[in-house]
């Protein structure tokens, strides 16, 4: 296995087959008629497999809240395990990343999901680890637990897995057929976890995964968010549209992360951003208005006013949302604080504000040539705003195939990635540490 160059950034996709612009999917050749599909999500695989991208991602929401405003770019048309299960016998070298909300599972199942996940794929399993603040009345609960409560059984939820996932060693398995024994049960311990929301004798009923641990993303840029990434996390999947608060916010995560014991290196942070690439600027910006052209204004309304928790219904698309409208709540979110200072700071319209999050959610976005936006992404990553980021294709297939075919291979050229996969699992490719079998909270 060659190592990971250091000069090379992490690149993954977010798999949003709708395409991450807002109603995109109304363009023609999106192949919406195939949403739900394995052959859809297929095509899109190979393409990022194919332009050697360290993994794809995939989001969920468990719930049609969104749907039924009239969105369909984040929803849970593929549920991640079992799609990403599909994937992993359809292709050898591509991480495969899904979202498990610890809001609305037991650490148990998705211990073994994602172990599962990763001997299926040969080491290229990921968990993205979330909370959730809607949803929970179709699990029985009537109202959302404050953030505090949740994070603290997502921190609790993490422990469990993890400790879980630990509790074969690495060679436990013996396939003796001599003695008629397949494991040392020696090897094998119990976790005996008792805490505020659990209670978990373990162990796991499977042998260690290929990587020792699946990897860990983590998407918060709240307090808790950073304070539980900054904890577990291998990667930190966060909404940055402007440079000079990434590189604050990388070196505080970095410092963070270093306090709790923790090698920098092993916790990458990876911005997203959704590039609308031309030949010529004057065709990416074509591009980008014919992109806006097909958002639906009055569903836009409604999600704009989902997110921000606000009545927007009296409010004419040529004026701004009033400053006094907005609230000083931090459990709101740092996504709300980029929605507020687009509206109030830059000014912004309802109607830009519309387009502007239709096309970026807070994320950045850039209109240009593959060699502009690369130049941008290079700037970023060589004045540590960040380890790499996360593509978000404005549309499918055609955006993707872009992004693919022409900005990877402008970063590849330029030396800012690879030309061929270092390894064989996910933490190769990411230059991560294999993390030892044996953790000092489990019990023998």
């Amino acid at each position: 296995m060659a190592p990971k160059n250091p000069k090379h950034m992490v690149l993954t996709t977010f798999m949003l087959p709708a395409g991450y612009h807002k109603d995109s999917w109304r363009m023609e050749g999106s192949r919406s008629e195939e949403l739900a599909n394995l052959d859809f999500v297929y095509d899109l695989t190979k393409m990022a497999e194919d332009a050697k991208l360290d993994a794809i991602f995939f989001g969920d929401i468990v719930h049609a809240n969104t749907v039924m405003r009239g969105d369909i770019k984040m929803n849970g048309f593929y549920e991640p395990m079992t799609v990403l299960s599909a994937l992993a016998a359809r292709t050898k070298n591509i991480g495969l990343i899904g979202t498990v909300s610890t809001s609305f599972s037991e650490p148990y199942n998705v211990a073994r999901q994602m172990a599962g996940l990763d001997h299926m794929s040969g080491g290229r399993a990921g968990w993205n680890i979330v909370t959730s603040s809607d949803g929970f009345q179709n699990f029985g609960i009537t109202e959302a637990p404050d953030p505090a409560t949740r994070y603290r059984r997502a921190t609790e939820f993490v422990d469990v897995v993890q400790k879980l996932w630990d509790s074969w060693e690495d060679d436990a398995v013996t396939n003796n057929k001599e003695t008629g024994w397949y494991v040392d049960a020696a090897k094998i311990h119990p976790i005996n976890h008792r805490g505020e929301f659990f209670s978990v004798e373990g162990a796991i009923n499977m042998p260690r995964s290929p990587q020792g641990r699946p990897v860990l993303v983590q998407a918060g840029s709240s307090g808790p968010g950073m304070e539980l990434g900054s904890s577990v996390a291998d990667g930190i999947y966060t909404a940055q549209p402007m440079k000079e608060p990434s590189v604050e916010f990388y070196a505080k995560f970095k410092a963070m992360a270093e306090a709790k014991g923790r090698r920098a290196r092993d916790v990458q942070i990876i911005p997203g951003i959704l590039p609308i690439l031309g030949d010529t600027q004057a065709e990416a910006d074509e591009l980008a208005e014919h992109l806006a052209n097909h958002i639906h204004l009055d569903n836009g309304r409604v999600q704009v006013g989902a997110d921000l928790k606000m009545d927007l219904s009296s409010l004419a698309f040529n004026e701004s949302i009033p400053a006094e409208w907005f609230s000083d709540d931090p459990a709101l979110g740092s996504r709300y604080q980029i929605y507020r200072r687009k509206s109030v700071d830059q000014g912004m319209s309802l109607r830009e504000l519309i387009v502007d999050l239709a096309r970026s959610t807070g994320h950045q976005w850039m209109a240009g040539t593959p060699a502009a936006v690369a130049d941008r992404m290079i700037d970023w990553f060589d004045s540590k705003a960040c380890d790499g980021f996360n593509l978000n294709s404005p549309f499918n297939p055609g955006g993707f195939k872009l992004i693919c075919d022409k900005l990877v291979p402008e970063l590849t050229e330029r030396g800012y990635f690879r030309s061929e996969y270092e390894g064989s699992t996910l933490r190769d490719n990411l230059g991560l540490s294999r993390p030892s079998s044996i953790r000092t909270n489990v019990l023998a």
